[in-house]
């Protein structure tokens, strides 16, 4: 007889190991990093701590509407965000940028055969004058949000009937100049529900609840329509009635700025149900949202808590921060007006480091976690320096955990008093083929009106390859992603 052919035991295929997202065990202890200070208490309820290479950096905590600063702050409870994709379980772009990386600018994959591109559908916007100046289509940095909602949201938000049973239904969210909020369905382009009409203008890009409750929050950019003059505000919206339901005021008693505009795109951290929000009146803010959202009753709410964190360093003059933050795990990264960049632990509410970029700095950096370690990639713009010194655009790469600068690329610019030169467009990272490279898109090289796109190695800051454009750009590079895995 025969003997059988022994038929083999498949390997068993491993199961993944979840991504952690327990703030406990994600938290980086701050003050275990190189080169850590502790800030000494003053007499007026400030602290200061003496950075390295850096000067004498002070700051304030204030819970509520209050105006007298904290003895101390002490967290209620943990934050920490985990890697890029436990930002959100719902498909889409939630945020700008899409994560507290700042490095999914874009969703789904496409069919490409010709690569180009094509205009599919149009919806006209309209403009405001105000502020001296006019204000036509959508602002810097604002992009439109895309979201494939869960099916018990749209099941009770205020979309329109033929959306609501719709499984491939994706959301474009756009806030604009004009003051409107507009929401389009992305396949055909119709309004899927009315605009949201504000009365002022938006400039930064707004963020959806990424637990995918119907909530909206977005920071207004203007107060001036057509010389109409009203409140700044930081808006959050109901997105089941369709109207704006909290927030809060962006002219803030204890502010060193009186400009209250919001152009930065706030992160929520869903595990904590918290809103982090840096404005342009120099504050930080720490949300507690108490949200609570129940679709069989068809209402969503929140209830904020504030506590705001002030700064003041020996840069600071304007104060002000258009730019978005980036996070990594507890310590949040943004640069400011006046040439700061900071690093801020969102547990303590304390600086961990400093580093003066030498000029305002508006483009929302990206972050890089890799093997060799957690970078952050950055450029400022040619503002405060005017037009007597060096005329450069500073590409800059820094180790995100101790601030130490890992190199520097400068790009020449053209100096123009009334419009930047410089970075105003987001880095981009490379990935899969492209991986190992970082795209920057610098205004104004050649020319006042020319521009440069250039890709870096990451490791060494050498440029891969230049393109000069005729017609420089405000506007973030992302890519697009085939069906065929190619970029």
């Amino acid at each position: 007889m025969p003997t059988p052919t022994p038929i083999p035991t498949p390997t068993p295929i491993p199961t993944p190991t979840p991504p952690i997202t327990d703030p406990a065990k994600l938290s980086v202890d701050s003050s275990a990093l190189p080169g850590y200070v502790k800030g000494e208490r003053q007499n007026d309820r400030s602290y200061i701590k003496k950075l390295k290479d850096f000067g004498s950096f002070r700051w304030w905590n204030f819970a509520g509407n209050s105006t007298t600063p904290l003895e101390k702050y002490t967290a209620t409870e943990q934050i920490a965000f985990g890697e890029p994709s436990t930002y959100t379980e719902v498909p889409g772009v939630l945020t700008f940028r899409g994560n507290h990386y700042r490095n999914a600018p874009s969703y789904g994959t496409a069919d490409v055969k010709e690569k180009k591109l094509e205009v599919v559908w149009t919806q006209a916007i309209g403009a405001i004058s105000g502020t001296n100046s006019w204000w036509p289509g959508a602002g810097w940095t604002g992009q439109p949000l895309l979201v494939k909602w869960p099916a018990e949201t749209r099941a009770v938000m205020g979309i329109k009937d033929e959306f609501k049973n719709d499984e491939n239904f994706i959301e474009a969210i756009y806030p604009v100049f004009e003051g409107k909020i507009y929401f389009l369905d992305l396949a055909s382009g119709k309004q899927s529900r009315d605009p949201i009409k504000v009365g002022y203008g938006f400039k930064g890009t707004a963020t959806v609840d990424p637990r995918g409750y119907p909530l909206l929050y977005a920071g207004q950019g203007l107060n001036d329509t057509n010389g109409k003059i009203g409140p700044f505000r930081y808006r959050i919206f109901d997105l089941i009635q369709n109207k704006e339901v909290s927030g809060w005021p962006g002219k803030d008693p204890v502010a060193f700025r009186s400009w209250g505009a919001f152009d930065s795109s706030s992160l929520v951290n869903w595990q904590t149900d918290t809103l982090l929000e840096p404005g342009e009146n120099g504050l930080f803010y720490k949300v507690k949202l108490n949200s609570k959202f129940d679709p069989a009753a068809k209402t969503v709410s929140v209830n904020p808590e504030f506590t705001k964190w002030r700064y003041r360093t020996p840069l600071t003059k304007t104060n002000g921060i258009e730019s978005s933050q980036v996070i990594y795990r507890n310590l949040s990264y943004f640069s400011d007006n006046d040439g700061n960049l900071v690093c801020l632990d969102i547990n303590k509410l304390e600086p961990v480091w400093a580093y003066n970029v030498g000029d305002d700095s508006d483009s929302t950096m990206t972050l890089e976690e890799t093997a060799d370690g957690v970078f952050i990639y950055h450029g400022n713009t040619l503002d405060k320096r005017g037009s007597s010194g060096k005329k450069l655009c500073n590409l800059r790469k820094f180790n995100a955990l101790t601030g130490e600068l890992v190199w520097q690329h400068d790009v020449p610019v053209v100096y123009e008093s009334y419009l930047n030169a410089g970075l105003l467009a987001s880095p981009l990272l490379g990935t899969g083929e492209l991986e190992g490279m970082v795209i920057f898109n610098v205004c104004k090289t050649t020319s006042h009106a020319a521009g440069t796109m250039l890709a870096l190695d990451t490791k060494t800051g050498k440029p891969i390859w230049t393109r000069t454009m005729t017609a420089y750009s405000w506007s973030s590079p992302l890519f697009i992603h085939s069906d065929d895995g190619n970029t």
